[in-house]
C-alpha cells in the first residue's frame, strides 16, 4: 500500500468505495467516522496521516477533526502496528488479579515491551483501559478473540496458536 519512496498512497478505489457505502447509510456521512477510518485500517493494519487526510475529504470533515475521533478511539491505530495486536487489560481489576505479571510475560516471551512490535511483524503489545470482563481477569484481546482467567501457560498456549494460525 505504499509507493516506491514508502510513502503512503491516500486511499485505493476499492478502499473510497466501502467507505462510501458506510457513508450512504448516514444523514450526515461524517457519522461513519470510525466506520471509515476502521475500513482502511482493515486493509492497511493502520492509518497513516496521508490516510486520514484522505478519509477527512471524503466524509467533509477537517483532518484535525478526524484526528480527534481517530485518537479518541483506541482500537484506531494512527502508527504502525504487528499483524496481530495483543490489548492486555490494566483495569483496576485485572491489575489487582494479576496483569502486570502476565504483561511481563508476554514481553518476555515476545521479547517486546509495550508499544513495540515483534521484529518479524507478528505482534505488537498494547495497554487497554478496560476490556469489560472483570469476571475473568486477568484479561486480553488479540484481533477480535477476548481471553480471560490468564497464567503464564494459558498465555503461552494462546500466543503459539496465534503465531501458528498467522
Amino acid at each position: 500500500m505504499d509507493d516506491k519512496n514508502n510513502k503512503p498512497i491516500p486511499l485505493t478505489e476499492s478502499e473510497a468505495a466501502e467507505i462510501r457505502a458506510a457513508a450512504s447509510h448516514y444523514p450526515d456521512p461524517s457519522a461513519a467516522s470510525i466506520e471509515a477510518l476502521k475500513i482502511v485500517q482493515k486493509h492497511r493494519r493502520w492509518v497513516s496521516d496521508n490516510n486520514l487526510q484522505a478519509v477527512a475529504e471524503l466524509l467533509g470533515l477537517s483532518a484535525a477533526e478526524l484526528d480527534g475521533i481517530a485518537t479518541f478511539y483506541n482500537l484506531i491505530y494512527r502508527k504502525p502496528v504487528g499483524e496481530k495486536v495483543i490489548h492486555y487489560c490494566d483495569s483496576v481489576s485485572c491489575w489487582m488479579l494479576g496483569a502486570e505479571r502476565i504483561r511481563e510475560h508476554i514481553s518476555k516471551r515476545l521479547g517486546i515491551g509495550l508499544g513495540e512490535t515483534t521484529a518479524d511483524g507478528r505482534f505488537t503489545l498494547l495497554p487497554i483501559v478496560c476490556l469489560g470482563a472483570c469476571d475473568r481477569a486477568p484479561a486480553m484481546m488479540i484481533g477480535d478473540e477476548l481471553y480471560g482467567d490468564l497464567d503464564e501457560a494459558s498465555v503461552d498456549a494462546i500466543l503459539t496458536r496465534e503465531d501458528r494460525h498467522g
